[in-house]
């Protein structure tokens, strides 16, 4: 399959796995089960058809609304699909067909789903993080992989360095400053990526988080007094950026700043 049509497929996988995706945003926080239950519509609980789970295609059918009870579901749904599915295949471009597609394809998907919920409920769950860990531990074993040592240290740095920050900020402002979901979400970075991409995505969270955070506290009241802006959309954005910059940014740096 080449061309066109290997981007085509690409794509539609990853609509598919964007509505699982979808099932997992909306469940994970309210500790619902997410196996092989049904979907179905959040207002009515009238369960979801086959054919009005279709990604994408079903909203747009649907007009937005639910078949049963008529009420408005989220734009959200098919922003996830349509999201994961691009990702997909912008990976597909930058990497080709190769293991390192496969896992950043995986790791993609998961800072998808911790992004959103984070965004709503402000935790990253460990039920995502701890086999995240897992799995990047593992993915550095196999052919082309970063290798059990640097995936460790990675680890280490990821999850260590967010815990001395989280130290400081609780010491400086006598109050929680930082969850323990981004710091494992940090570890689980280092897990996948190696220390010199996560120290990386440090840096470029900050950059993101202070630019976005800085404009919406301009035009949102509610945050300018509550000052509660989650961690991990950042993050995720940073490790993203990481994925497909990380490697170039390095290089430039090493060869750049670091000469003997």
């Amino acid at each position: 399959m080449e061309g066109i049509s290997a981007y085509i497929w690409i794509f539609c996988v990853g609509l598919v796995i964007g509505s699982f995706l979808n099932v997992l945003i909306y469940r994970i926080p309210r500790k619902l089960s997410f196996g092989f239950n049904r979907s179905f519509c959040p207002s009515c609980k009238e369960k979801i058809k086959f054919y009005d789970n279709i990604p994408v295609v079903s909203y747009i059918i649907l007009k937005g609304k639910c078949r049963n009870c008529k009420a408005g579901i989220s734009f959200r749904y098919p922003l996830v699909e349509l999201l994961n599915g691009l990702i997909y295949a912008f990976l597909l471009h930058n990497f080709g067909p190769s293991m390192e597609f496969i896992v950043f394809c995986f790791l993609s998907s998961v800072l998808i789903t911790i992004f959103f919920i984070d965004l709503d409920f402000q935790i990253i769950p460990d039920l995502l993080t701890m086999p995240g860990m897992a799995v990047g531990l593992g993915v550095s074993l196999l052919p082309g992989g970063i290798g059990i040592v640097s995936s460790l240290i990675g680890l280490a740095v990821g999850g260590g360095v967010l815990y001395l920050i989280a130290l400081g900020g609780d010491w400086l402002f006598k109050k929680e400053s930082m969850g323990g979901g981004d710091i494992k979400m940090a570890a689980m970075l280092g897990a996948f990526l190696g220390w010199q991409k996560v120290v990386f995505i440090f840096f470029a969270a900050a950059v993101i988080g202070l630019m976005i955070s800085l404009v919406i506290m301009l035009f949102s009241k509610k945050l300018r007094v509550s000052r509660v802006v989650p961690f991990g959309p950042f993050l995720a954005l940073g490790a993203f950026a990481a994925i497909v910059y990380g490697d170039s940014v390095i290089a430039y740096y090493i060869s750049n700043y670091l000469k003997i």
